[in-house]
């Protein structure tokens, strides 16, 4: 903006004045009129959002944007210009020009607009607002009232990269327009990237695809309530999901049930849809949810001649190859891939390197009546367009022709994968060594790191003297001896369980805190029980999951070495009549039910494999010395991989915390530990087990009649010890967890990330329904929780009748 100054102080003193006004309405108010315009820093913004000139990242040109006021981080939802920046934000302006929302860049050229056909009633009728929910419209009329009428253009319409809860993905039948969902470039760029999000009208779903073009995940169809291959979408409790199918359009929209909370889809640089909240008081966003689960299955996202692990860094240039742009990779855009070092000769004078465990691209020739692996090598040398050739006996010769995208590299231990032979340069190869020399070294470096990877079986022995090794977070094998010493000769029992006894012990190095040494005596389930507990927390490091520092592998000698936990188990706290080690309050009792639930959720959702641990209860907590919980004894642990909703496995766990599902034989999820967690919950509030309460038979259906059924004082739940000291609202929010965590049903029964949100009270947590289960187990209010279960069931009386039988037959086999 340009103001001329005069020397008439009257003239000066309206502009000043004029001036002032202009920048409170920009800076102040939500709406850009057709006498205003925005440039530099200035900015509108409604309650929730803020509308101006933005740097993404490390870039040096500005975009016009839309990014959340409360958020601390900034965090853009909407890019206008997002193919053309500006160079110079502070002459760069955007206002309405002829009934349109147009960017002029600091030449005063268009290089945006709404593109919208003008209305013919001027610009002063025509007025930009940024409304409370992310959505910039342009309507007609300058005053505070919006009017019902249709918007002549509106940001929703029109997304970027996020979804904002109120907009909607649409199909328009009437001019076969799709509204995409479109990723950013890269980190720095949010110019419109390969993968994008569109509805398929035709059969109702979504899709994620690859250039516009090719197809790599599906929501599957929509079946009233839900997507098919969605389910997650059964027991979410933070949105309302819709579907339109209507004359002159189909759309997917949703919504949040609470307002406090801010949330987000994003179609992601990595090719995955992303579902994020914010987390207020960790100042950080939460990923919530997302798909397709595992990197590698995005289609071509580590470009050409590259192959993806599901592990970071996920994308490594084969060998004979480099980084196509190294400014590229650094902002996570991996789509150029990587280039050949030397080029290819041709002629039959190159050579291959054997890439083993792979899983290859799908997309190759076979080639027909080749018997061998030295035919298939001659086929693919005598074709100057095939890249790489693969041969086994049962599927024969296949070749790959011109750039290979979608390798994946399979981890040591996934077993399974071919092995592709790449083709490369003649001198890539350092003194002609012959194929089956290339082939046997890599084969041995693979072998040399499964080794390394298998840690307890395969690792040498390491002296005591690498005690301070294992205090800083390696795992390190020790000798039986070296064991022995350092616990007295197993002096000091700490405890037992079904797979043998903790002792306490002291390493030689006098810096070094205290151990724990599980010495594991049945060895007909202990060989079992070793290899799963050192390879399911050997490598995994979390604040809420035990460490384990080192092991020992001597015949049948088989020993687990843990920190020492001085305050011991939570069942010594929680049930001792001394109530152990330390009194637990409430503050400790709450923030030890939150430990473990984010222990949990690390393990389900956050390693490389969902770890379901199917023995949650208080003996496997411990407790550090400021009463931090750890989750421990994972001997029972199950590893399912993230292709994998569920599990078939034989029963396991112990009786009191056993999920109905395990009993029924169905294959268990990690809503397996849900249902526990949720039965350890009620001991956290009662302080006595939950069947040997002192005043009722069953003290969660006790619970559940005086919480849900009377409405009574929820602080009447508590153990007797506390006094009735405690926050209310906590207790509150605690009895809710532990009652949808127990849930019949297991899609009721949220994640442990859900309850984790829950006790921080990021989310809020509705009244549950009475499992229906809980009868059975008796009480003084019985008959009123069969009747409750009846009643409120969407199910006939019959079928609620057969089913509350079955559930208290699967109960009652259980206790």
């Amino acid at each position: 903006m340009h103001i001329r100054i005069y020397y008439s102080c009257p003239l000066l003193l309206s502009s000043l004045i004029l001036l002032c006004s202009y920048l409170a309405a920009v800076h102040g108010g939500d709406t850009i009129s057709a006498d205003q315009s925005l440039s530099g820093d200035q900015t509108i913004a409604s309650s929730n959002f803020v509308l101006g000139f933005f740097k993404p990242g490390n870039a040096s040109k500005y975009y016009v944007g839309i990014w959340y006021k409360n958020v601390t981080k900034q965090t853009v939802v909407w890019v206008a210009n997002r193919e053309t920046a500006v160079s110079d934000k502070a002459r760069a302006e955007l206002k309405i020009v002829s009934g349109n929302l147009v960017i002029l860049d600091e030449s005063k050229i268009a290089v945006w607009n709404t593109s919208i056909t003008p209305t013919g009633t001027g610009d002063g009728a025509v007025s930009a607002v940024l409304l409370d929910s992310g959505n910039l419209i342009l309507r007609e009329g300058s005053g505070p009232d919006l009017g019902s009428s249709t918007p002549l253009w509106q940001s929703f319409d029109n997304p970027a990269d996020t979804w904002l809860p109120g907009g909607k993905l649409a199909y328009d039948k009437r001019t076969s327009k799709k509204q995409l969902l479109t990723s950013w470039k890269n980190s720095d760029d949010p110019a419109p990237g390969l993968f994008s999000l569109e509805l398929d009208p035709d059969q109702k779903r979504y899709l994620i695809k690859w250039n516009r073009s090719v197809e790599y995940w599906t929501s599957g169809p929509w079946n009233g309530q839900i997507f098919s291959l969605v389910p997650e979408m059964r027991s979410n409790y933070l949105y309302n999901f819709s579907y339109a199918d209507m004359d002159n359009e189909s759309y997917f929209t949703y919504s949040v049930y609470s307002s406090s909370i801010i949330s987000r889809f994003v179609m992601d640089v990595s090719g995955q849809i992303k579902q994020f909240t914010w987390l207020e008081g960790q100042n950080q966003w939460n990923l919530f949810w997302s798909q397709p689960r595992q990197q590698c299955e995005v289609h071509a996202y580590c470009g050409p001649f590259a192959a993806c692990q599901n592990s970071l860094p996920f994308c490594n240039c084969l060998d004979g190859f480099r980084v196509t742009s190294d400014g590229d990779w650094s902002r996570n855009d991996y789509s150029g891939g990587c280039t050949r070092k030397a080029s290819l000769q041709c002629g039959g004078r190159d050579k291959f390197k054997a890439s083993p465990q792979m899983n290859p691209p799908d997309r190759h020739v076979s080639v027909g009546g080749v018997g061998s692996d030295s035919d298939c090598e001659s086929f693919c040398l005598g074709n100057c367009s095939c890249s790489a050739y693969a041969y086994d006996v049962g599927n024969g010769c296949s070749v790959w022709m011109g750039e290979l995208q979608n390798l994946v590299q399979l981890a040591p231990n996934d077993g399974g994968g071919k092995t592709v032979n790449i083709r490369l340069s003649a001198s890539e190869f350092s003194g002609g060594k012959s194929n089956k020399l290339v082939i046997g070294a890599v084969f041995g470096s693979v072998v040399f790191g499964l080794l390394a990877l298998s840690g307890a079986f395969f690792w040498s022995r390491r002296r005591v003297g690498t005690a301070k090794a294992a205090m800083e977070g390696s795992l390190v094998a020790f000798s039986y001896r070296d064991l022995q010493c350092a616990t007295r000769n197993f002096s000091e029992k700490l405890g037992s369980g079904g797979f043998g006894s903790v002792f306490k012990g002291t390493l030689p190095d006098p810096s070094s805190p205290a151990i724990a040494v599980k010495k594991l005596e049945s060895i007909s389930q202990g060989e079992k029980q070793f290899r799963t507990e050192v390879s399911t927390i050997g490598t995994i490091q979390h604040v809420n999951l035990v460490r384990l520092c080192g092991f020992c592998s001597e015949g049948n000698k088989k020993l687990l070495v843990y920190d020492y936990m001085p305050n011991g188990s939570l069942d010594s706290c929680l049930f001792s009549e001394t109530n152990g080690p330390k009194f637990l309050d409430w503050k400790s009792r709450y923030q030890i039910a939150l430990g473990i639930a984010r222990g949990l959720s690390y393990l389900h959702e956050k390693c490389r494999d969902c770890i379901i641990h199917c023995d949650i209860k208080p003996e496997n907590i411990l407790l550090d010395s400021q009463m931090c919980p750890k989750v421990a004894d994972f001997g029972l642990a199950k590893l399912v991989g993230r292709d994998f909703s569920r599990v078939l496995t034989t029963m396991r766990g112990t009786r009191g915390y056993l999920a109905p599902e395990w009993i029924s034989g169905v294959p268990i999820t990690p809503k397996a530990d849900v249902y526990s967690y949720g039965m350890m919950v009620f001991e956290l509030l009662s302080g006595t087990r939950n069947s040997e309460h002192a005043k009722v038979k069953f003290f969660p259906t006790w619970a559940a009649s005086h919480v849900i059924l009377k409405e009574g004082d929820v602080l009447d739940v508590l153990d007797p010890k506390l006094d009735r000291v405690a926050d209310h609202e906590e207790v509150s929010r605690m009895c809710r967890v532990g009652f949808w965590c127990i849930q019949d049903d297991e899609n009721q029964r949220p994640s442990m990330g859900m309850v984790v949100q829950i006790l921080e009270g990021v989310l809020d947590v509705k009244l549950p329904p009475i499992p229906s289960s809980l009868h059975v187990f008796g009480g003084d209010d019985e008959q009123d929780i069969v009747f409750f279960t009846e009643s409120s069931s969407s199910q006939s009386s019959s079928q609620t009748h057969s089913k509350t039988s079955r559930n208290a037959s699967l109960v009652k086999n259980q206790c």
